[in-house]
């Protein structure tokens, strides 16, 4: 029998909704193109690793970025593709996309495996996920805005350019983040009334973890990516690590 609880690992009704919705993850995004075909089974395996060690609830905040990632990427696709700044040829993403993006919170998914502590590593997961939302919200909106300054200088830039940011890319930002703000509250009231004591609180500081960490990965980029020191997914996989530490250390402070 289901019983909808904040007990991950390999709790029979956490199995049993892990592997139907990576199963309708893997139709899904290859009838969509939203990933190509080892996107889609890289989204997979770290969807079954999310679900299995964390909880199932975690898989749907992640398949949430991605499906909101997606429409944001297909937003205006034809104008991104005449100025050389779409993703694949329709919006999809491969495998490394998945990985830079998601082998963050892969890895606190384990952890919560590990020490069998869901409800407390639940928000540093979700705030993880908030900065990779905030950041493919800013990149795909703000992308079009002809507004952009360069972040480390003030100065104007092209657009597209990394560490660029413009007005429509900050506001893009702050509703990614508070996407996943959102939905995250919801799913931890519905499994746990003790997961998200104070809902407002958690999705206010998802919002403002998940911007931070989108101006890290502008930072990143201008300083280092730039520079050819660091590729992308790099910059990604640091500024969703920083998201995290900030919450770890951040949110315990504050009741849920």
């Amino acid at each position: 029998m289901l019983s909808f609880e904040m007990t991950g690992g390999l709790d029979q009704t956490n199995l049993i909704l892990a592997f139907i919705l990576v199963l309708i993850l893997m139709v899904v995004s290859r009838v969509r193109h939203i990933l190509n075909e080892t996107g889609t089974w890289a989204a997979a395996a770290l969807g079954l690793g999310v679900a299995i060690a964390g909880h199932w609830t975690w898989l749907l905040i992640l398949l949430s970025f991605l499906t909101s990632g997606f429409a944001v990427t297909r937003w205006r696709i034809d104008d991104k593709r005449a100025k050389g700044l779409h993703e694949g040829q329709d919006g999809e993403r491969g495998w490394t996309n998945v990985a830079s993006n998601g082998g963050v919170p892969l890895a606190i998914a384990l952890y919560a495996g590990w020490s069998g502590e869901w409800q407390t590593t639940m928000p540093i997961f979700a705030a993880a996920v908030a900065v990779a939302s905030a950041d493919t919200f800013a990149s795909e909106i703000g992308s079009l805005d002809e507004r952009v300054r360069m972040i480390t200088t003030f100065k104007p830039c092209e657009p597209g350019i990394n560490g660029g940011f413009s007005p429509n890319g900050q506001m893009a930002a702050l509703a990614g983040a508070a996407l996943i703000g959102v939905i995250g509250a919801g799913l931890g009231l519905l499994v746990d009334a003790e997961a998200v004591v104070h809902p407002l609180r958690f999705i206010l500081s998802m919002t403002a973890i998940g911007f931070i960490g989108c101006q890290i990965d502008s930072l990143l980029g201008a300083w280092f990516e730039n520079r050819g020191l660091i590729g992308k997914g790099t910059v990604n996989a640091l500024a969703i690590t920083c998201g995290a530490l900030l919450a770890a250390f951040a949110l315990p402070a504050l009741p849920f």
